[in-house]
């Protein structure tokens, strides 16, 4: 090993002429993976750091319908050394009287005199939020800007919550703990919770949260006082939350977003590995003399297995030091630009973690990929290196190589599932990546087979451009396989990106709105429903009404046992969920498992939960679960299992109890109406002013809300996949220099027998068109499959083709193709034949 690695030592003094494109695909992978690994270090260090502030207090208690009960505000007064309580709920804010009235849905924070304990609230104009909120003649009132817009209103102006008129004081900028609320249907207003008391909207069964915030001393012992809390009010519906985990949602979210866009980086690295393996192929085959002479002089495999194995190796090493540098320094240099457009806090530094991760990503590549063309110089005779580089082209090496290559791939696949903590994305992204991988392979050599075959047939006589561009594609130096592979890999992710987001956008957009009810109404009284159905039915607009009794509970044990035991962390377990009850089923359920009770049934409590995610869960006929609703604990028995169909909008309730089991809890009813979009502000209007309690929520804007969140993530997959396509167009490039040599050549003799260097330049743009239109139709092909799976098994919606981004996506691939190949084109085309020819000769 000493003589090879002093060969290896002096052979890189020559420089780095042949692993420019090794060195920019690895540089380029591992430094999209550090840098998405950064950033999502920076963002969970951030909501870590940042927990207590976003939470609003060192922990917070949460009641669903309800505040909490004197003990319960004891047990907390007594623990803590300040408390402060919030109530959360929907409603409709109004401007004006009558017909000319305008009303936006909103989500109202109502809150004490101790809001906020940690941080502070930003108004403009700047005041104190008590001075805010205490008002003049009117309690005052804060709103988001985009409420206040959309109102009319300013400063100074009258809005009404319910029937109770308040003053806009100021203009609400930030609060500190607005991502612990989770998702909001409308932009935010704050009040005093004592200004509600007349405003009819916190009456028995209504729809609100109550959150006790609590500021601990220093040494308290989170863990000891959730344990605490838990079992001394177990049976009160408590949930505990605290500054170690401020933003469950947000911080699962980045997760999830943070472990997929590392997974995306992974399928550019594997791009940059094709043209790290051609890179090494081309390197190795240039030095077919220098091998020669080394084994004549008897240098065994080994031997020469070592010295590129060692060159190799301190190059990877250059390019994942340069990849790291570049991945962390790109986000700590533009560090304010990112936490200026991010709603929460983000803490960017350098952190080991994601570094790590990124450099074993780009190691274990580039040895995958090298491994193949370094193992075919080991069982080469001098003789056969000396006749030419095509010698080492029908060489496989051998069965210990193909069992190191699948190990490494195993490493490689086991470490992604192993740092997203996403084992099902991981081996699903990892599969995705080789199966297209292999498609576009098996695609490379159909093409190139049907290349040869096209040259030869009759259809291109007289055509000689066609002719020399389609065998030049099918011929045995073509560049077909790599311009398919790098490109066709980058090419397929944005397709598949493209067409999931069309086809989701269509699913909510397009197809939803068709099916869903123009309206959500919540919040209607008992004695409010009567007339409510009244003025619906006397409407010709309105098509159809659908209503039922809510009630909100968590369900929190299976068959005695905590139900997170039982069913993990399922989303039905994550918050309350809705519950209804129904002496008898509607005319559209279909109980797919057991039998719904007898009408007037009277024993004790029975439920029939949702089929889809009861199988989730693993429950089965017979199990019995609990849920708390209002701090009151009801067992009831599974006796049947129905579908709940949640993608078309209308009414969807995972459990549904018999009456009796909810006799006395009070409630109120929601209803979805369905009516022409002609017809809804005047539905809206005569029921908000019959009833100011009711909330309605008009589906079309939840559904524009959606959308946009759908459009962020689809931006930042589109980001991520660029710098896959980026990595594959280095590849393109370093495949077009790669067979410079050869277009010289061929330049050269094709002038000798007469053609004009048009008629040449049109030949190598042809071929280069040709190739990049074969790895943009495979890439569509390739993406669509993808997207339909994903479509069909992941969301469960219908797929179609959209045609505008696949067109973009082959022209795409054409014009990359085009201007790879003719900057490489300029050299052979000035090329003089007699010289060319004499060299070769």
């Amino acid at each position: 090993m000493s003589a090879a690695l002093r060969i290896a030592r002096r052979e890189l003094r020559g420089g780095l002429r042949g692993f420019r494109v090794f060195l920019a695909c690895l540089t380029l992978g591992v430094a999209a993976i550090a840098a998405v690994g950064t950033i999502r270090a920076g963002l969970e260090a951030g909501l870590r750091d940042q927990g207590a502030v976003l939470l609003g207090g060192d922990a917070a208690l949460s009641f669903t319908y309800r505040f909490a009960a004197p003990e319960e505000r004891a047990w907390m007064e007594a623990n803590a050394q300040e408390v402060s309580e919030i109530v959360d709920f929907r409603s409709l804010a109004t401007v004006g009287e009558g017909t000319g009235a305008d009303r936006a849905l909103t989500q109202v924070k109502a809150v004490d005199d101790a809001y906020p304990l940690l941080g502070s609230v930003v108004l403009d104009p700047p005041m104190e939020i008590g001075a805010a909120l205490a008002g003049d003649d009117l309690p005052g009132g804060i709103m988001d800007s985009l409420l206040a817009d959309r109102l009319g209103i300013a400063p100074g102006d009258v809005f009404r919550l319910g029937v109770q008129d308040f003053r806009l004081s100021a203009i609400l900028v930030s609060e500190p703990d607005s991502s612990s609320g989770g998702f909001g249907l409308g932009p935010r207003t704050i009040v005093a919770t004592e200004a509600l008391a007349n405003s009819r909207l916190l009456g028995p069964g209504t729809l609100y949260d109550t959150r006790y915030r609590l500021r601990l001393a220093e040494d308290a012992n989170l863990a000891a006082l959730r344990a605490e809390a838990l079992a001394q009010f177990r049976d009160s519906g408590l949930r505990w939350q605290d500054r170690r985990n401020g933003a469950p949602g947000i911080q699962r979210f980045v997760e999830r977003i943070g472990a997929f866009l590392v997974l995306l980086g992974l399928a550019g690295l594997a791009v940059g590995g094709v043209g790290v393996s051609a890179a090494v192929r081309a390197y190795l085959d240039g030095k077919t003399p220098v091998i020669g002479t080394l084994k004549t002089l008897g240098a065994t495999g080994g031997m020469i297995f070592g010295i590129y194995a060692a060159q190799i190796g301190v190059l990877t090493a250059l390019g994942v030091l340069l990849g790291l540098i570049l991945g962390a320094g790109v986000p700590l240099a533009l560090a304010p630009v990112i936490e200026a457009r991010l709603p929460i806090p983000a803490n960017f530094a350098l952190y080991p973690a994601p570094l790590i991760e990124a450099a074993l990503y780009g190691f274990l590549t580039a040895a995958l990929f090298t491994l193949w063309p370094l193992a075919r110089t080991r069982k080469v005779r001098a003789a056969a290196l000396f006749r030419g580089t095509e010698a080492m082209g029908g060489i496989r090496p051998g069965a210990v190589w193909i069992a190191l290559s699948a190990l490494l791939l195993a490493l490689l696949v086991g470490s992604a599932v192993w740092f997203s903590g996403v084992p099902q994305l991981a081996l699903g992204a990892a599969g995705g990546v080789m199966g297209a991988l292999v498609i576009l392979w098996l695609a490379a050599m159909a093409i190139s087979r049907l290349a040869r075959r096209g040259a030869r047939s009759r259809a291109v006589r007289g055509w000689p451009a066609w002719r020399l561009a389609l065998g030049a594609v099918g011929g045995p130096r073509s560049e077909a396989t790599s311009v398919i592979l790098s490109l066709g890999l980058g090419l397929a992710v944005l397709a598949a990106v493209g067409q999931i987001e069309w086809n989701l956008r269509q699913a909510i957009q397009g197809d939803l709105p068709d099916r869903a009810p123009a309206y959500f109404f919540v919040d209607i009284q008992n004695d409010q429903l009567e007339g409510f159905l009244q003025r619906l039915d006397q409407d010709p607009a309105v098509s159809r009404v659908d209503t039922a009794p809510m009630l909100r509970g968590i369900l929190t044990q299976i068959n005695g046992r905590p139900a997170r035991e039982v069913a993990g962390d399922h989303w039905i377990l994550r918050g309350d969920r809705g519950v209804t009850y129904s002496d008898a089923p509607t005319a559209e359920t279909v109980v797919t498992e057991g039998s719904w009770w007898p009408e007037y049934y009277d024993g004790p409590p029975v439920i029939s939960f949702a089929a889809e995610e009861g199988a989730e869960m693993g429950l089965s006929l017979g199990d019995e679960i609990t849920v708390n609703i209002l701090g009151r604990d009801i067992t009831a028995t599974i006796t049947s299992f129905r579908e709940v169909d949640f993608s078309a909008g209308g009414i969807g309730f995972v459990m549904s109890m018999n009456p009796g089991a909810l006799a006395g809890a009070p409630h109120t009813h929601i209803a979805t109406v369905y009516a022409d979009e002609m017809a809804e502000a005047a539905i809206l209007r005569d029921l908000a002013g019959a009833y100011p309690n009711i909330t309605g929520i008009r589906v079309r804007d939840a559904i524009d809300q959606v959308a946009g969140a759908l459009g962020g993530i689809a931006t930042a997959t589109a980001y991520a996949a660029s710098a896959t396509l980026l990595t594959g167009f280095i590849v393109l490039i370093g495949a077009a220099a790669a067979g410079e040599r050869g277009r010289i050549f061929e330049a050269a003799v094709l002038k000798t027998l007469g053609a004009t260097r048009g008629r040449i330049l049109g030949s190598f743009a042809l071929r280069s068109a040709l190739m990049g239109g074969a790895a943009g139709l495979v890439a569509v092909a390739a993406g669509a499959l993808a997207a339909w799976a994903v479509m069909r098994f992941v969301m469960e919606a219908p797929f179609r083709i959209e045609p505008i981004s696949a067109t973009a996506i082959v022209l795409g691939g054409v014009l990359a193709t085009l201007l790879a190949g003719l900057v490489f084109a300029l050299r052979p085309l000035a090329a003089r034949p007699a010289h060319v020819l004499r060299v070769a000769d």
